[in-house]
């Protein structure tokens, strides 16, 4: 953990700390699962998930926008603002254990919902801190994906604890161990280094840097130089720029599949079990599957870090289409299991590949609010994946192929944007 100077730029302290908050987060969904999800019938889970992704996604689709700014605010304490994030999502998950123990559905819902945003919120403060901790001869992806693997190594620790805490008592009582958790990462946050907190350099996406010739602010990236006779560059659009906009749009595919597969196969297979195995074997054995899958693909997109992120995010798609339309055409539990390795290995690569794209494309000053932008639309991506597959029929060729078909016609829209784009650039002046 402390390798590669990890230790002396402090890296490893803020790896620490996002293993220990993954793993109030594994604690936290394995509650939720346990409550929402195992506890009750099939029909009523499926009402049950449902109501929870809406008052989820409803209140934090309006509330996204203002996210980025107002984390902006706290550029100088990002070290606070990350330890409120954690302090607050640990008292939310003490209430949420209290409000499962008297099935209190006016508390549990809003907590639920709270616990997303400051879970949201720490990892947008997270990513925009951890190009302050670059060792020397890192590159924000390598480093990302050492963080990224520090916590999926400590959800997989936590996840069976917190099952052993479900099973053995209720699942209040892995939530209050969550609690716990998160309060002694809100420690671990306060005690890292101090560089965490600068903002040097940086800026609010769209707000003012420079002056035109007669003294007025300017919201262009790009102020020409008195006398210097240079040509000003095209203006990137919406002030992401096209380049990680494309690149938000493929991650955002391979985001929603996820939250499609998950519950989608959760409760298909606890309907109808595909090797005769108990339901719940069946579901871990997907899970277990997609959780390697993301640690290979942490892995793997490290190492491929000089790979061009667009071809690594075109072979993902290409690859989760393909497994997908495997999975429609033979449905079985070998076969979803394979969907689901390939489904987390390639959102693990195309994470890292978009947080490649966003450190080359966007200025280091208004990298913070991009980070913003991007993890509000993964999220709510994520969420309407999960609404797709909580209200479709559970058949499994049905449900696989018209993933198959939204996947393949992402791939298409994205080497359509590719040709265009490429067409616009050679076309002659």
């Amino acid at each position: 953990m402390r390798s590669g100077g990890a230790g002396e730029s402090g890296l490893a302290e803020l790896i620490e700390l996002h293993g220990v908050q993954a793993a109030a987060d594994a604690l936290v969904a394995i509650s939720l699962a346990g409550s929402l999800f195992f506890a009750v019938p099939v029909g009523e889970a499926r009402g049950r998930v449902g109501l929870y992704l809406l008052t989820t996604m409803a209140p934090f689709a309006l509330l996204a926008p203002v996210v980025g700014p107002v984390l902006d605010r706290f550029r100088h304490g990002r070290r606070y603002a990350m330890a409120a994030t954690l302090a607050g999502r640990g008292v939310l998950a003490w209430v949420l254990a209290s409000a499962l123990d008297h099935g209190d559905a006016l508390r549990l819902y809003p907590a639920a919902f709270g616990i997303l945003v400051l879970s949201r919120a720490y990892g947008i403060t997270r990513s925009a801190a951890v190009p302050r901790l670059l060792p020397r001869g890192t590159g924000l992806v390598r480093a990302n994906a050492r963080v990224s693997l520090a916590g999926l190594i400590a959800a997989a620790l936590a996840a069976p604890i917190g099952g052993a805490l479900v099973a053995v008592a209720s699942p209040s009582w892995s939530l209050r161990l969550a609690t716990c958790v998160c309060l002694v990462a809100a420690v671990l946050a306060l005690r890292l280094p101090t560089a965490v907190d600068s903002a040097e350099g940086e800026r609010r996406l769209g707000a003012p840097t420079a002056v035109d010739v007669e003294g007025r602010p300017t919201r262009a990236w790009w102020t020409q130089e008195q006398g210097t006779g240079e040509t000003p560059p095209r203006r990137p659009s919406r002030g992401i720029g096209r380049e990680v906009a494309q690149a938000l749009r493929q991650v955002a595919a391979l985001r929603a599949w996820t939250g499609f597969l998950t519950l989608f196969l959760a409760f298909l297979l606890r309907s109808h079990p595909f090797g005769g195995l108990p339901a719940t074997v069946e579901v871990g054995l997907v899970a277990g599957a997609a959780a390697l899958g993301g640690a290979a693909g942490t892995t793997l997109g490290a190492r491929l870090r000089t790979q061009p992120a667009e071809r690594i995010l075109g072979i993902a798609l290409a690859a989760v289409t393909g497994t997908a339309a495997l999975g429609a055409i033979a449905p079985a539990l070998l076969t979803v299991m394979v969907i689901g390795t390939t489904a987390g290995a390639a959102a693990a690569m195309g994470k890292l590949a978009l947080d490649a794209t966003i450190q080359r494309a966007v200025p280091d000053e208004v990298r913070t609010s991009v980070f913003g932008r991007s993890e509000t639309v993964l999220q709510l991506a994520w969420v309407i994946g999960g609404g797709i597959g909580t209200a479709l029929p559970l058949r499994a060729g049905a449900g696989l192929g018209l993933g198959a078909l939204g996947l393949g016609a992402a791939l298409v829209a994205t080497r359509l944007r590719r040709g265009s784009r490429q067409g616009t650039a050679q076309a002659p002046g």
